[in-house]
């Protein structure tokens, strides 16, 4: 069995490495994913939000106010209150979920897709101490790509017609979580792989086709 964390900033196509992990068989959990349904009315996580936020994220219909709540983390330097409500709850789901997998498949391969596994810290609690990134993986892998290339995704993500006074929002709002998170060179020197992705596409599926056979080698 193999825990592969595969990371990257903001834009640099983490997502589209996860799927073309899980195109080769490999089990592949977003953290992303994981948390929005912990946010969703109901879960531990949304009261614990709003009891720590206050109302104003929460919108008319009960659900998290995400663009508040976005606001209130980047903009008024909060992000790290945010992050000791769900990164704690979030990788311990992660583990659940590849334990249940191992059980059934010895040799599986499990992919987390994360952007803050290096730098969070938070972690699941063993025998009462926090396993921090190197303990919860045997690999990782980090995504890499241009900060102009990250910066140009994350604003295409919220369409092409888009003012010149929005797209300027938004290419400030990734600059400044990109400077929030590590950058690629020193996430480089923790990684046990790095796949450059500033490119075509095509450039990043061969490269993951050369990394699953050494994943699975390592799985068994």
């Amino acid at each position: 069995m193999l825990r592969v964390g595969l990371t990257g900033g903001l834009g640099s196509g983490k997502s589209t490495a996860a799927r073309l992990f899980a195109e080769h068989g490999a089990h592949v959990f977003s953290s992303d994913a994981i948390g929005r349904e912990m946010m969703e009315p109901g879960q531990t996580v949304y009261d614990a939000i709003v009891a720590h936020f206050g109302p104003g994220v929460v919108m008319p219909d009960g659900r998290l106010d995400r663009a508040a709540l976005a606001r209130i983390a980047f903009e008024d330097g909060r992000v790290e209150e945010l992050n000791a409500i769900v990164h704690p709850a979030v990788i311990r789901r992660q583990a659940e979920l590849a334990d249940e997998i191992f059980s059934r498949d010895r040799s599986a391969v499990v992919v987390v897709e994360s952007a803050l596994i290096l730098e969070t810290k938070y972690g699941e609690l063993r025998a009462g101490v926090r396993a921090r990134w190197r303990s919860r993986f045997d690999k990782l892998v980090l995504v890499t790509a241009p900060d102009e290339v990250k910066v140009r995704r994350f604003v295409e993500r919220h369409g092409e017609a888009l003012s010149d006074e929005r797209r300027a929002e938004l290419e400030a709002e990734a600059r400044r979580r990109l400077a929030q998170q590590m950058s690629d060179d020193r996430k480089a020197a923790f990684c046990d792989y790095v796949l450059t992705n500033g490119g075509l596409v095509k450039e990043l599926e061969w490269q993951v086709d050369q990394l699953w056979p050494i994943l699975q080698v390592a799985a068994r």
